[in-house]
């Protein structure tokens, strides 16, 4: 697409644009200037400070500020760009600070006027935001050091928001939680664009390397409409690292003692002033077959993954930034018994995996000159995943091909108090699935037969959308998004949102969330931890879409303890389907019931979490949080809990940094209450109207992670170990002994298979 600009703007040609993830930047050039003035000598606040902008006008209402009596201040931006802040206060020296277009809090040191000296700016990264409107936390690239994090699903062992789960005993998947709902009703985003969804749900936390990530952000709640309608519990965006910020070479190598390695290596460099590259590599084996519960079967699969992704930026200095990427994933896996061989017949029970995946986006955005609020875009991106795999006598093949196109234009009504967003969408989904589980019924016809194992989608969505954005610079903003989406399928749907943010006092902030969610479930791809088991697979052909409404809210308080910050957070969400696609394992035991919500059934989940952040003595750093769940689902007319969903949590994290951060030491505790399951396949089952009290539980336990880390000038040592206690779940897989047989369950895993698990590894950088 060619844009042309006339006079002062020029020709733009397209390969990409901007799309949530240049929104989300321009989002910050927009919000106010946040900080806080201490006194240099003493660390102390600074009250009655006057910050102004060097280049106030009458048309921006707050152009100057007095700091509290904590010393904290807040001032609308000016429109123009380039403005300098100006801080004075008695018997201090005054300065003027340029600020970088994105700074959105600084802290301010003022030396007293008879001192020497100037003024020290320093960023600020809280855990939790205390600028988003959402309910919003941060996992630093510091944090993803803390264990050995070889890739996506291991960065959250440090976090207590978003629960990992496997999801069976054989496979060695893994899925993401958020307020107690499946990975697949939060939107996952690599760089504020939409990824890793639909068939490649079920794998995906492997898919994305630790040492890429720049950072994570964990969004609970609705999200903007501009990233698109299928946020339902949250959001969790995933930065990966930039080609013009990142280390020039980054290498980093691990191994268990199970066998598997991992060797990443990343490179940047800049070709010229204004374009920079990156090349991410990522790579590895697990060709060891151990059994340490003595079952017959493997306890993790033996597994190869050959991951690159290259990533260029260009930024022309004048307002154009150009950003493009390519990447591609090769991955084959191998479980169950320690017997199974992939070519050889008769060798036993196995599961097998090939999958092929490749990538690309390009995105390129305009920001008018003088007006850094403004901005237009276009975003291109494409995905191509397809799968072969097999579970015991069952084969399941799948082919996802989207195409996703986002238009966004940004701007300011007045002044920068006043934000809005429009923009439109499309989405091109191709679903193909080939699912077969070697019965032949003699009932069936050819055709009926073929429309029984082939499950095609082929989904066309254009959409359009608008948010606007109030922030008076002292207590309030107000998000208020609504976007119209046109589906082939299902015809027109709205999707409305709201986020309010309102500071009681400068460390006391309450957020209110509200909104609606809609997405298309792919029932196979989504329970095929199932597979691993006897049950048979009973899928309706009249499934309609997900709708659900999630409300909830936030109250966060910043404090000090011995003079160093601490954070207190409280939220509570509640999800509530107005449909959607129930695997029930309950009602029939033999087999998996995937239908619509029942008429007058309910769904919901209901979550509180409280968790606390101190830092009591320096380079000890603390926090600890409880969570509660309450998801429940109709189930034959029966209001039962989510199967393997602990009501009760609680998570502990210590972490200690000697100076210059020479050695560093981990060590986090979780503790899960009791997990209701389903009855295995060969027994009675669930008696209808006997209510939850005759279902089967998991017992509680505990878990504990460690790790300690050596730095070095140039490379870092660490040493770590998992689940050092050895905790396992006793007998994990049901009918081990008969895998064919209609006994087999291996799908109700709730804790460790394979007990203690110690690792150790280097990283090399040169920044």
């Amino acid at each position: 697409m060619t844009l042309c600009l006339r006079r002062r703007f020029f020709c733009l040609l397209s390969l990409g644009a901007l799309g949530p993830s240049v929104a989300w930047a321009q989002a910050e050039l927009a919000a106010p200037v946040r900080g806080q003035v201490t006194d240099a000598a003493a660390a102390t606040p600074v009250p009655g400070a006057v910050v102004r902008w060097l280049s106030a006008t009458a048309a921006l209402p707050a152009a100057a500020a007095t700091t509290d009596n904590a010393g904290t201040f807040s001032l609308v931006r000016p429109a123009q760009a380039g403005a300098r802040l100006v801080v004075s206060a008695l018997g201090y020296r005054a300065d003027t600070l340029a600020l970088a277009a994105g700074n959105a809090y600084v802290r301010v040191r003022l030396r007293r006027s008879q001192e020497l000296g100037g003024v020290q700016i320093e960023g600020r990264a809280l855990a939790y935001s205390a600028l988003t409107p959402t309910n919003s936390q941060v996992i630093s690239s510091r944090d993803l050091t803390k264990s050995a994090c070889c890739n996506l699903a291991e960065s959250f062992e440090t976090n207590a928001s978003v629960e990992v789960s496997t999801t069976d005993a054989v496979s060695g998947a893994k899925q993401i939680q958020l307020l107690g709902l499946d990975g697949a009703y939060s939107l996952l985003t690599v760089d504020n664009l939409p990824a890793l969804r639909g068939l490649s749900t079920l794998y995906r936390l492997s898919y994305l390397s630790g040492t890429w990530i720049e950072s994570i952000d964990i969004i609970k709640g609705m999200g903007s409409v501009v990233n698109g309608y299928e946020s339902i519990s949250g959001q969790v965006n995933v930065r990966l690292k930039e080609p013009d910020k990142t280390e020039r070479l980054l290498f980093n190598a691990y191994g268990n003692d199970l066998g598997k390695f991992d060797l990443n290596l990343n490179l940047a460099t800049p070709l010229s002033k204004k374009i920079s590259t990156a090349l991410l590599l990522h790579s590895d084996h697990l060709g060891r077959r151990a059994d340490r519960n003595d079952d017959n079967f493997l306890d993790l699969p033996l597994a190869t993954q050959y991951n690159l992704f290259n990533k260029w930026k260009y930024k022309s200095g004048s307002g154009l930034v150009s950003e493009a990427g390519l990447g591609a994933l090769r991955e084959t896996r191998q479980g169950g018994q320690v017997s199974f061989r992939e070519r050889t017949p008769g060798s036993g029970y196995g599961t097998t995996l090939a999958t092929n995946r490749y990538t690309g986006f390009a995105k390129t955005s305009y920001t008018w000159p003088g007006r850094p609020y403004q901005s237009l875009g276009l975003l291109l991106s494409g995905t191509s995943h397809a799968f072969e795999s097999a579970y015991g006598r069952r084969t399941y093949d799948g082919t996802q091909r989207t195409g996703l196109a986002t238009l966004l234009f940004q701007s300011i009504i007045g002044t920068t108090a006043h934000t809005y967003r429009a923009g439109l969408s499309y989405l091109h989904d191709d679903y193909r699935e080939l699912y077969q589980d070697g019965f032949i019924y003699p009932i069936e016809t050819p055709e009926e037969r073929y429309r029984r194992e082939n499950r095609r989608r082929f989904e066309r969505v254009p959409g359009t959308f608008g948010e606007y954005t109030y922030q008076n610079a002292r207590n309030l903003t107000v998000v208020a998004g609504l976007r119209l989406d046109r589906h082939n399928l299902y015809g027109w749907f709205l999707t409305p949102r709201l986020n309010v943010k309102y500071d009681v006092t400068p460390t006391s902030i309450v957020r209110l969330a509200a909104g609606r969610g809609f997405r298309t479930a792919n029932p196979l791809a989504e329970n095929t931890g199932m597979l691993v088991s006897a049950r048979d697979f009973v899928v309706s052909d009249q499934l309609r879409p997900e709708r659900a409404w999630n409300v909830g809210g936030s109250f966060t308080q910043y404090f000090t303890v011995a003079g160093r910050s601490a954070t207190l957070v409280a939220d509570y969400y509640h999800t509530e389907f107005q449909n959607q696609v129930v695997a029930d394992p309950y009602t029939a035991p033999t087999a998996l019931l995937i239908d619509n919500l029942e008429p007058g059934g309910r769904s919901f989940s209901r979550s509180f979490q409280a968790e606390v952040q101190v830092e009591p003595l320096k380079g000890l750093q603390a926090k600890a949080a409880y969570k509660l769940l309450d998801v429940r689902t109709t189930y034959d007319g029966q209001l039962l809990p989510k199967p393997l969903t602990p009501r009760h949590r609680l998570f502990a994290n210590l972490g200690y940094a000697t100076a210059f951060d020479k050695w560093r030491f981990d060590l986090t505790g979780q503790w899960f209450g009791r997990r209701p399951m389903a009855h295995p396949p060969g027994s009675g089952g669930h008696q209808h109207g006997t209510g939850e009290t005759t279902l089967p539980y998991t017992p509680r336990y505990a878990l504990f992670n460690a790790q300690a880390t050596r730095a070095f000038k140039r490379f870092e040592v660490y040493l770590g170990a998992e689940n050092f206690t050895n905790y396992r779940q006793r007998d994990p897989i049901l009918g081990a002994s008969t895998p064919f047989g209609p006994g087999f369950d291996a799908a109700m895993v709730w804790g460790p298979v394979f007990g203690r698990l110690t690792y150790a590894g280097l990283r090399f950088k040169l920044d």
